[in-house]
């Protein structure tokens, strides 16, 4: 009997300690949700924030909400709290989601942003990744020289006869098509709202005459398109920065020192050689999101 009891004694002892052993060794995984935009170049800094967490912080979990559709959505789901972190740009943020005046100067753009983010939302802007990724009106370069554009003041030789073709968003947005004819007293013959990858097969096949495009992306160059100055100086600075809710920050240790390593690794021409690998070579954005964090040495 008095074995009996030993045994139990020794066995529940076995128990409590390994049950003690237990909660300390083990580790509670932590979510981390990103979320990007819907075109190529959002898809890959996406990728970038959601791998180099993966790399860099194994006890916690990643997951991607990747694709979403449009500025406005992807902005409901980070301060909603569906998403923690994605990259923005400056003049998006400042014009579209503050309904700020313009400013024209980066770091005061950037300072305002970040302020007011942080203020309204509880969200952290961390390290400017580098790229200006600004709108720009392309035409093809035959158009330009057939009709003397150089800079976008110009496109009134050609406006009541020019198709516009631009995204949604732009079509849409204080920063683009509606603020952009204000600003330089052009009117359209037509404005043409199309998905943004689309645009440059419109221009490219004579659909559309004008486009508005992104000042990083290697189609331009591909497609032999000319970006017309924009002399009004209307479009703000679009600087991609990674933005994080602050409640992420606290719960994960190190994520902000963690992602601040991205910032200034990318410039215009980089970004725009990435966007190239997936538009015109048909890679997938994870492979070269992956590709360029193993160069810089970051996984």
């Amino acid at each position: 009997m008095r074995n009996i009891k030993l045994i139990s004694c020794i066995l529940l002892l076995a128990v409590i300690s390994g049950a003690v052993l237990g909660c300390g060794s083990s580790t509670v995984s932590k979510t981390f949700v990103v979320g990007s935009d819907n075109y190529t170049e959002q898809f890959i800094v996406g990728e970038m924030l959601a791998i180099l967490v993966e790399g860099n912080m194994p006890d916690v979990k990643v997951e991607r909400k990747l694709g979403l559709n449009g500025v406005m959505v992807l902005h409901n789901a980070i301060t909603s709290g569906e998403v923690d972190a994605a990259v923005e740009y400056t003049g998006s943020a400042l014009m579209q989601m503050l309904q700020m005046d313009l400013i024209t100067d980066p770091d005061e753009a950037y300072k305002v942003v970040k302020e007011s983010y942080l203020d309204r939302w509880s969200i952290k802007w961390l390290e400017p990744l580098g790229f200006n990724n600004t709108y720009a009106m392309a035409v093809r370069k035959d158009y330009a020289e057939a009709n003397g554009l150089s800079k976008s003041s110009d496109l009134a030789k050609v406006a009541e006869n020019a198709v516009l073709g631009c995204s949604m968003q732009f079509s849409e947005r204080p920063d683009g098509y509606p603020g952009w004819k204000e600003a330089y007293g052009i009117e359209f013959k037509d404005v043409v709202p199309m998905d943004s990858g689309l645009m440059y097969s419109s221009i490219k096949n004579n659909e559309v005459d004008v486009i508005s495009a992104f000042s990083t992306d290697a189609r331009i160059p591909e497609f032999d398109l000319v970006l017309l100055e924009d002399d009004k100086k209307f479009f703000p600075p679009y600087y991609a920065v990674p933005m994080v809710r602050t409640d992420t920050l606290e719960e994960i240790p190190g994520l902000e020192e963690l992602i601040n390593k991205l910032g200034g690794t990318l410039n215009d021409a980089k970004m725009a050689e990435l966007n190239g690998k997936v538009d015109i070579d048909g890679m997938d954005p994870h492979d070269v999101a992956k590709e360029f964090l193993q160069e810089q040495g970051l996984i």
